[in-house]
């Protein structure tokens, strides 16, 4: 009778025995890929800013300058699983002209290293303010663009032109003798740049009419008077982002 019993009990306890439940899926989401495999490689944006003081940032700190805020502005904006903006190589001194951007390039050949995935060219203001004569800033200003698309590796899309900005619209400039005849000459040497710009296909950005604020708005121009303020190059690039990002998604 026991030994009945005991068998009773275990097909009892062999009925109510459950099967072990299976392990959780411990995987981070989305890790489908097999242990060891490396991370797709992102797609670097190099940017290379040639100019002069207002390329340099003249007054503002680094991070102010124009062309470091858009390399700011591009990695917020472009898919960071994609692309790494790389920080902006910059050619460009406060009281450059075409002539000295020509030659600072020359004696940069070979520390360059095209093609880059973005050129940006801003000058001439300085050609004006030493009243060199117009031809020579119409010549050189080619050469240079045609530079800067080579940079670019031959690609225009990839350039970006901005005009001169207009210095008589700051306390500096309003102290010359004539800020009158300052705004119609720029008007002159920009009537220029945009024409050759237009002739290459490259885009162009018309930044002059946000200089021109800095009297009402004196917040855009700097402490010394004379250069943009770090508000003043946000407006710069908010007024090209649009396209830029465009060009780099191509």
């Amino acid at each position: 009778m026991n030994r009945l019993l005991f068998l009773f009990l275990l097909v009892i306890l062999a009925a109510c025995a459950k099967e072990p439940a299976p392990a959780p899926d411990i995987s981070p989401p989305g890790q489908d890929e097999e242990p060891g495999q490396p991370a797709p490689e992102k797609d670097t944006i190099r940017y290379l800013a040639l100019g002069d003081s207002y390329t340099i940032g003249q007054s503002v700190s680094v991070s102010q300058r124009w062309p470091v805020q858009l390399a700011a502005q591009l990695q917020a904006e472009l898919p960071d699983t994609i692309y790494y903006i790389d920080a902006p190589s910059i050619i460009a001194r406060t009281g450059w002209t075409t002539g000295s951007l020509l030659q600072a390039i020359a004696s940069a050949e070979d520390t360059l290293a095209p093609p880059y995935s973005l050129v940006s060219l801003l000058i001439g203001v300085n050609n004006q303010y030493q009243n060199r004569p117009i031809d020579i800033y119409r010549a050189e200003f080619r050469e240079l663009l045609e530079r800067a698309i080579s940079f670019a590796g031959n690609d225009p899309s990839r350039v970006i032109v901005l005009s001169i900005p207009d210095y008589a619209y700051t306390p500096f400039g309003q102290a010359s003798f004539n800020p009158t005849l300052i705004s119609s000459q720029i008007d002159q040497y920009n009537a220029i740049n945009l024409g050759i710009t237009q002739e290459y296909g490259v885009a162009y950005f018309d930044i002059t009419a946000i200089s021109r604020r800095g009297l009402e708005e004196p917040w855009l121009v700097a402490s010394d008077g004379l250069h943009p303020s770090g508000a003043m190059y946000a407006l710069w690039v908010a007024e090209a982002l649009e396209y830029v990002v465009g060009a780099l998604m191509e």
